[in-house]
């Protein structure tokens, strides 16, 4: 396993040994959560998450990608394995923090809005389409890319993994202490200490919060409806919460 390999292991890829380099599992855990802003690959759009998640939330600086074809990418590492429920669910609310006047056509989140897939392909790789290459991205490299957001030829695998080396995974007490800052606002007449503490929220309750979240893009909030459906389609779903 060379340098860029281990790093792609530390950060993303889960780690049991028959899941052999795995985005999801078959439980639907994931340790990547990814952002994706296409048509323009704009920095100056995407950049509002890099920066926020950093000042606002208080959590470590996710990696930056061109995807190889049409956008650029937010790479969040998770410390300790989570729910695809729980992740589209936090991207959600990213989205609806930051990135609210961004048509949700140009948006890519990963894991799905339905946490069943996980769409973003490991970085980098070729694309069969047009042999072009994704590649992780320094900060100040990233509004280059703005057009063509991909590379020609393979980027080097030391420079990848310098990249990737600087980064953390976000810890679980961190991550929990961010979603409860990404709540919607309690309205006037609610009493906070009703709201529920996001450590303790799952996925369905998440989900449902996506969709009476009057913030949130019209097409997240139909696709967390839609996950719903199916999640209460699963054998031994939860009636109540």
């Amino acid at each position: 396993m060379n340098r860029l390999q281990s790093e792609l292991h530390r950060l993303y890829l889960l780690t049991s040994p028959d899941l052999g380099g795995h985005l999801i599992d078959g439980a639907g855990q994931v340790r990547a959560m990814v952002m994706e802003l296409t048509g323009p690959a704009d920095w100056d759009v995407l950049s509002k998450v890099w920066r926020g998640v950093q000042a606002d939330l208080e959590l470590p600086a996710p990696a930056i990608a061109v995807s190889g074809s049409d956008g650029l990418q937010l790479w969040f590492s998770l410390q300790a394995p989570m729910s695809a429920l729980r992740a589209a669910a936090f991207l959600a609310h990213l989205q609806a923090r930051y990135l609210a006047g961004v048509a949700p056509a140009r948006l890519r989140l990963s894991p799905s809005a339905a946490g069943q897939t996980f769409d973003a392909a490991l970085v980098p790789a070729q694309q069969d389409a047009t042999e072009n290459w994704s590649a992780f991205v320094a900060p100040d490299l990233a509004p280059v890319f703005a057009d063509t957001p991909w590379l020609d030829i393979p980027p080097g695998i030391e420079g990848q993994a310098d990249l990737l080396a600087r980064l953390e995974s976000i810890k679980p007490a961190a991550l929990a202490a961010a979603m409860q800052r990404l709540q919607p606002v309690v309205s006037t007449g609610s009493s906070p200490a009703a709201q529920p503490s996001s450590a303790d929220v799952e996925p369905k309750r998440f989900l449902q919060q996506v969709l009476n979240d009057e913030t949130a893009a019209l097409a997240l909030r139909v696709e967390a409806a839609k996950a719903l459906l199916r999640y209460a389609e699963q054998p031994g779903s939860r009636q109540n919460d």
